[in-house]
């Protein structure tokens, strides 16, 4: 099961360093605002999922720099999230040129379920239904 969400978005000004393009810090944010959209796309905004007691901490993250952005270029993302076992999800992620496909950066993001005192847990039902109801 896995489910996917492409947004667009600018690189700002203060997003790019002394070399003119990006710097490499801001593609995990990047794919932090990737997995949000996607979960909210879904119905599963973070604030609510959190309000309910279900948390989605990194675990492991990788990062592959395949290409330059400048300042107020167009960028497309791809997330895709699925579940990996019973604990954890993983969101590859793609980052592109809007205009012409021109890659940018991909990775992953590793989380695993945890309740607010950071204990392990399954998703729960609610989750998973509304997973496996995104990916069909």
């Amino acid at each position: 099961m896995s489910v996917q969400s492409v947004i667009q978005f600018r690189v700002r000004y203060c997003e790019t360093d002394q070399m003119g393009t990006y710097s490499n810090s801001r593609v995990l944010e990047w794919f932090e605002c990737g997995r949000t959209e996607l979960f909210r796309t879904i119905g599963l905004p973070y604030a609510e999922m959190e309000r309910k007691g279900v948390m989605l901490p990194v675990i492991e993250a990788n990062i592959k720099y395949t290409g330059r952005a400048k300042y107020d270029d167009l960028l497309k993302m791809i997330t895709t999230c699925k579940l990996i076992s019973r604990v954890r999800i993983r969101c590859d992620v793609k980052i592109v040129h809007a205009k012409n496909n021109q890659p940018v950066a991909e990775g992953y993001t590793v989380h695993a379920f945890t309740n607010a005192a950071g204990k392990v847990i399954r998703p729960p039902d609610w989750l998973i239904r509304t997973l496996e109801a995104a990916s069909s």
